[in-house]
């Protein structure tokens, strides 16, 4: 019996470009048939041990595992080269990875290897589409599956509308972003209801009883967009004594971040890149007293709910596009750029009397989460 299964398409990309001719999709579908590109979807089994758990890209399909909405959860993303490798497990043994060779560069992605993957084992019942999306191709075959989007980052939709036309449900960080893809397609159904902040893990996230050796923690990539000059800014007119923590899994910043520290006079300790596993990350939040996000242009980032789960309170920057809604008074505050230094050491005064973590687990937890999706797809459906 074919097993109901959930996908989540991300937008990684790996590899090296290679210029050799891309096979057509029948010859993928043989390959795949031929069981050359790896195992055929199956149904995981002892789902009532599952833990959901891991970044943001893993907690949805977890969560609906978890939750029997499905019994297969895969991850697909791309690769340049004309070798992907076959499908493998990381972090939770009961989430298939698989990656695809891209036909180019161009987005959203084309991909002759995906579409003869579906041509050889169907679509799935559920497909999620994450970031900068698939070419349109690959959401026609996959007619028939609930099909949902997030962009992740900022813009609500960054696909264009051919692809986005085709979404049954699109899952959107702010309201904003709700009546923008309403603009474009007044009947779609939306939702605020960003998946890394909302399919928080309360098990990969915890407090831990360790002193606090540093005041200020910022997990971000070290990429412009995340803003650690503002922070860097407000660290300049506070005093010296202060001690930040930067950690970073990705970016190309970090010995530009270095140097401004440096000048500055401010003393900041990067971790990273590349990235820390998450009990380190943990570790590392819970050294600190308070956690930051300096964005403007950023989606709502799951860091969020995730600094709080670890009973750490939350200074966002009050520009931030995305997730101000997880900024209430018992999880933490905002502050202007200009006025950074003054949320520092407010939140820093007063970081012992706010209870973040009972927060999320109240509202934004994976469980609140899947039933409300659950609810929405089949509300759309009907």
């Amino acid at each position: 019996m074919k097993p109901r299964r959930i996908v989540i398409i991300s937008d990684f990309q790996d590899g090296e470009w290679s210029e050799h001719n891309i096979p057509s999709v029948e010859a993928y579908r043989d390959q795949w048939l031929g069981g050359l590109r790896g195992h055929s979807p199956a149904a995981a089994k002892e789902a009532g041990i599952i833990e959901v758990d891991g970044g943001y890209l893993e907690r949805l399909p977890l969560a609906a595992l978890k939750d029997r909405l499905v019994d297969c959860a895969e991850i697909w993303t791309f690769w340049r080269g004309e070798a992907p490798p076959s499908d493998w497990t990381a972090g939770s043994p009961f989430l298939t990875r698989r990656a695809f060779r891209m036909n180019g560069p161009e987005v959203p992605f084309a991909s002759n290897d995906m579409l003869g993957h579906i041509a050889a084992f169907g679509a799935p019942d559920i497909l999620c589409v994450w970031g900068l999306g698939v070419c349109e191709d690959i959401l026609l075959t996959c007619r028939d599956s609930f099909k949902i989007y997030n962009s992740i980052d900022a813009p609500a939709l960054r696909v264009p509308t051919e692809v986005s036309r085709h979404f049954d449900l699109v899952l959107t960080g702010a309201e904003w972003q709700s009546d923008a893809v309403k603009a474009r397609h007044p009947d779609m159904r939306t939702e605020v209801m960003p998946i890394g902040p909302e399919f928080a893990s309360e098990v990969t996230f915890y407090p831990l009883d360790i002193p606090k050796t540093h005041d200020v923690i910022y997990v971000a990539a070290a990429q412009a967009y995340k803003r650690h000059d503002i922070l860097f800014d407000a660290l300049a007119r506070l005093p010296k004594s202060l001690r930040t923590l930067c950690v970073s899994g990705y970016g190309e910043l970090v010995p530009e971040l270095r140097n401004q520290a440096e000048r500055l006079g401010i003393d900041v300790e990067f971790v990273g890149p590349p990235g820390v596993p998450f009990d380190e990350v943990n570790r590392l939040m819970n050294q600190a007293r308070i956690g930051v996000v300096c964005g403007v242009d950023d989606g709502a980032p799951a860091i969020l709910t995730e600094y709080m789960l670890a009973g750490i309170p939350v200074l966002a920057n009050s520009e931030l596009s995305c997730g101000l809604q997880y900024i209430k008074a018992e999880t933490g505050r905002t502050a202007s750029a200009a006025d950074f230094h003054e949320g520092i050491l407010d939140l820093l005064e007063r970081a012992e009397t706010l209870r973040p973590r009972n927060a999320v687990l109240a509202n934004w937890t994976w469980p609140h989460s899947i039933r409300q999706l659950k609810h929405l797809i089949d509300n759309t459906k009907n």
